[in-house]
Order: structure tokens, then C-alpha cells, then sequence
């Protein structure tokens, strides 16, 4: 389906008055909202098309599994070919070039990136840690850094915090008091984490943002698909993950002011747990990110059911609106509809709130920003129906879309180089040498078992620590490392033995 030169269609209302976004605005952000079933997948869809089209690269995370269908042609369904004629478009099946991502490397190529990337702030909240315990965290990224430890995954992050427990008395003088309860209490955390499957997201190779950046041979833009069916049982992690991305993007690229048309736009699904919970100093960081990566020529688009799920500070800077159906039923919602309906610019042919709840499937109230950045009056809009299939894929589909990728290879295996993990490693087992305790045991029998790895490393530090002929001479980094060495492969053993229960019954343990 063709777009106007330098326009997406989005629509068109009963009288045949077409409604575009016009991508020179494409970075002055937007949102699309309403309630479930409404269509707002179809309208992320219709957009995501239209800039694909236009030559712009697009990110968006696909939480229940629909949004994959843009990878195949469409399927000429009658309604939307219906929808097509009644609007006095035609309809035409087609398909984008799509990337599928996975940060747990079963759907799509693997996204990674290190602990020091990430940082204190966004791990604090994603291991939702209280204020103190911020604190200390912060105190370990410092202490990592003058020490030359690089944190690249969870086990650099879990032995420099020993590091900084077994210090801790002389660390006090210059950054206060560190505990080993609220070291344990950290722990514990990233042990929470690892079970969630978030260790796979923390190593390398780290991704490179100029990734999400392509165009195809045709100049089509890419379309990077995150699977996030199964990351959504871990929403804290979801809404981390996205506004890491987002400070990612805003930190690598180059300042580029207004183009004609976004190097990059990004959909936020979901986008209430992003807000849910955040504390202020975060809500000021989404705030400023938001605000600023515009002239970084990327757009953010915030797709949610209610707008109030949205920080006002934030909704201001939406210029590009759909907004789907709401339902009054409760005086939140009566809310919500007000709300939604007082950020539109008002058209007096019809009461916006009550259209509000009035609008069909594949219905929406649509203002965009004009070439000049002003909001255009608000109108009923039949949305124009996407081009490529809407639905979910096959296994078989998916599989060979990755196969194709041009990103084949790039990032499909881990890379573990010597980091904190190794570095601290090495200096406990000098000192235990130093100190006449000879090799430390259990390091060749938990290679020889396990292939070496974390398991084989787990197993020689816990041989070391055992080789103590008192235990209560053991420091406190030591015994805060020792316990979480004896926890990891507690959780070890249950994974193995999960898998094979799951093979006995044929799976119905899962």
C-alpha cells in the first residue's frame, strides 16, 4: 500500500480527508493507546510499514507474538481489503525486512550487554534494590573501576562485590559503611535474576547499535523485532532492558537536529512498566532521554491501553496521537477518558470524550503534528490496514528468517574474556598459595566434569574456601562468595534435574 512522498497514511474519516504523519515530525514522539482488542497492534503495524518504506529503521518489541507477522506477506484478508476499498485505497500484500531478537537466544539473535554498560541506576531498579543498597552498588562500580575490574556479567558483578565485602573496613574511610547484609541482600537479588534468565542478557559480545540502524538493498528500513513473549513474565527486566536501549541509543549517536525523515523509531509496548514504581531520579532520567534524543534523529513511540499510565511531563512530549477506544466503566476510566480527551485539540464537530467510547475496532482519534510541528484537530479515522501479514508466524517461518539474516554468526556465541570474575580469582588463589595452602582443591576435577566454564570456576572456588582448616577464620567476602558459589550450583543441579524429569514425562512438567 503507497504512502505519499514524505507522509505515512494513517487513515482516512467517513468524508475521504486523509490523515498522515509526516516524517519530518517522525521524532517529535508519539503515542498510541486504548483498550485491549481496540486495534492498537494494527496501528503500530501500519506505521512500522511506513517507515520501513520511507528508508527508516524501526525497533519494537512483540509481547504477545503478533507483530512477527510484518516478516511475511500478507494475506489479502477480506476485511482488510474491505477497509482498503472503503478508505479508496488499494491493497497490495507485502513483506519487510525483518531482524528477530532474543535476549534469552531461543527466538532470535541474542542481544547482550556488559554490567559496567548497563550501570548502577538501571540495575538498582532491576534488581529493585532499596536506597541503601543502591548505595552500595554504586560503591562497587567505583571500587571495580580504580581496581581495573571489568564487570561484564553477572559473576564479575557477584565477585566484586566480595571483593568489596572483604575490603570493607578499609573502603569505610572513603566511601562509608559497607555490610555484609546488605552485600548478601544484593546477592541474593542476582541470584533472583539468574533464575528469571537474566544472566543471559549480561556478557559479550555487547551489541552494537549501528545494528538496528540498516536499511536493506532496496532501502527499505529494517525492522528489529524483540521477542518478548516470554520476557514479559519478567516485566521489571522488559522495561530495564527498553530504557537501557533507549539511553544506549541516546549515548552513541550523533547529534543530527531535524531530518526529513527519523534514522530510527522505536515502539515501546507496554510502555506502563516503564512508570510503574520508578523512582523520581529515574522518572527525571526517562524524562530527559525522551526529550533530547529527538535531535539525535530517533522517535519514541509509547503504546499502552490507558495515557494515564504516562507521566504528564512525558504525554507533553507526544506530538503524534492515536488513540483507540476506552471503556467508562469505572470512575479511573471516566478519568482516563477525560484525560485523553483534554490532550487533543478539539474539534468542534463531536464531543471527544464521548467518542472516546464510541469508536470500533480499526477505529481511532487521530491527531498528528503538520509540517511545522502544530498539532492538527483531532478527527475519527478508519486506520488504513497493514501490508504484511498480521499474526504470528511459524516456528518454521521464524527459523528461516534468521537463517537469512545478514547478522547471522555476529552474535549467536558468547564470548567470556578474562574480567573481575578471573582477575579476583587469581588473586585468592595467590593468597592462599602464599599462605601454604598449596593448589586449591577441586579446580582440575571441576573442569575435568564440567568442561571448565562457570561451573568448573564455581567448583574451584568453593574448593578453595573449604580448604580452611577453620571456617570462622574465613573473611567476609570470602564466606559471602562461598555462599553464593554454593547457591549458584544448588540452582545448577535443579536446572539439570528439571530437564531431565522434563524428558521422562514428555514434558508435562513444565
Amino acid at each position: 500500500m503507497s504512502d505519499v512522498p514524505g507522509k505515512i497514511v494513517v487513515g482516512a474519516n467517513n468524508d475521504g480527508v486523509y490523515h498522515y504523519l509526516t516524517l519530518a515530525v517522525g521524532n517529535r514522539h508519539g503515542l498510541i493507546a486504548g483498550a485491549t482488542g481496540g486495534g492498537k497492534t494494527i496501528s503500530l503495524q501500519r506505521l512500522a510499514e511506513g517507515f520501513s518504506n520511507a528508508g527508516t529503521a524501526v525497533f519494537a518489541a512483540d509481547v504477545k507474538g503478533d507483530l512477527a507477522g510484518v516478516s511475511q506477506p500478507g494475506d489479502s484478508r477480506q476485511a482488510f481489503v474491505d477497509r482498503a476499498l472503503e478508505i479508496g485505497l488499494s491493497y497490495a500484500a507485502d513483506r519487510f525486512p525483518v531482524v528477530f531478537w532474543d535476549i534469552f537466544c531461543e527466538q532470535g539473535h541474542p542481544i547482550r550487554a556488559t554490567v559496567a554498560e548497563m550501570g548502577p541506576l538501571l540495575l538498582a531498579r532491576l534488581l529493585e534494590l532499596n536506597e541503601t543498597q543502591e548505595g552500595v552498588l554504586n560503591v562497587v562500580f567505583r571500587v571495580a573501576d580504580e581496581q581495573g575490574l571489568l564487570l561484564l556479567d553477572l559473576k564479575d558483578l557477584r565477585s566484586a562485590l566480595a571483593f568489596v565485602a572483604d575490603n570493607a573496613s578499609e573502603l569505610k574511610i572513603k566511601y562509608g559503611n559497607v555490610t555484609p547484609a546488605t552485600i548478601g541482600a544484593i546477592q541474593r537479588q542476582l541470584l533472583v535474576l539468574e533464575a528469571q534468565g537474566g544472566d543471559r542478557f549480561f556478557g559479550e559480545p555487547a551489541l552494537d547499535i549501528a545494528d538496528f540502524l540498516r536499511v536493506d538493498r532496496d532501502g527499505r528500513g529494517i525492522v528489529n523485532i524483540l521477542a518478548a513473549d516470554r520476557l514479559m513474565r519478567s516485566p521489571r527486566l522488559y522495561a530495564t532492558f527498553l530504557l537501557w536501549l533507549l539511553s544506549e541509543l541516546f549515548e552513541h549517536l550523533p547529534e543530527v537536529g531535524d531530518l526529513d525523515k527519523p534514522k530510527l523509531v522505536f515502539f515501546f509496548d507496554e510502555a506502563h512498566l516503564l512508570f510503574d514504581n520508578a523512582p523520581k531520579a529515574l522518572l527525571t532520567a526517562i524524562e530527559q532521554v525522551v526529550r533530547l534524543i529527538r535531535s539525535k534523529g530517533v522517535g519514541v513511540y509509547f503504546v499502552t491501553q490507558n495515557p494515564l499510565d504516562v507521566p504528564d511531563t512525558v504525554l507533553g512530549q507526544l506530538g503524534n496521537r492515536i488513540q483507540h477506544a476506552l471503556r467508562a466503566f469505572t470512575p479511573r476510566d471516566q478519568k482516563a477518558v477525560r484525560a485523553a480527551a483534554e490532550t487533543f485539540r478539539q474539534n468542534p464537530d463531536f464531543d471527544t470524550a464521548e467518542a472516546i467510547t464510541e469508536l470500533g475496532v480499526g477505529e481511532a482519534l487521530v491527531s498528528m503534528l503538520d509540517a511545522k510541528g502544530k498539532p492538527e484537530i483531532v478527527d475519527r479515522t478508519l486506520i488504513a490496514p497493514p501490508s504484511g501479514r498480521v499474526g504470528p508466524i511459524t516456528a518454521e517461518e521464524r527459523a528461516a528468517t534468521i537463517a537469512q539474516s545478514a547478522l547471522r554468526g555476529k552474535y549467536d556465541t558468547a564470548v567470556d574474556r578474562e574480567s573481575a570474575f578471573e582477575v579476583l580469582q587469581k588473586r585468592t588463589e595467590g593468597h592462599l598459595r602464599s599462605a601454604g595452602a598449596g593448589p586449591v582443591r577441586g579446580e582440575t576435577t571441576a573442569q575435568e566434569t564440567s568442561g571448565g566454564g562457570l561451573l568448573g570456576s564455581l567448583g574451584g572456588i568453593v574448593g578453595g574456601l573449604f580448604k580452611r582448616q577453620n571456617p570462622k577464620r574465613l573473611s567476609t567476602g570470602e564466606l559471602v562468595l562461598r555462599s553464593a558459589a554454593q547457591s549458584a550450583a544448588r540452582s545448577i543441579g535443579t536446572q539439570v534435574a528439571k530437564q531431565v524429569l522434563r524428558g521422562v514425562l514428555g514434558g508435562i512438567s513444565r
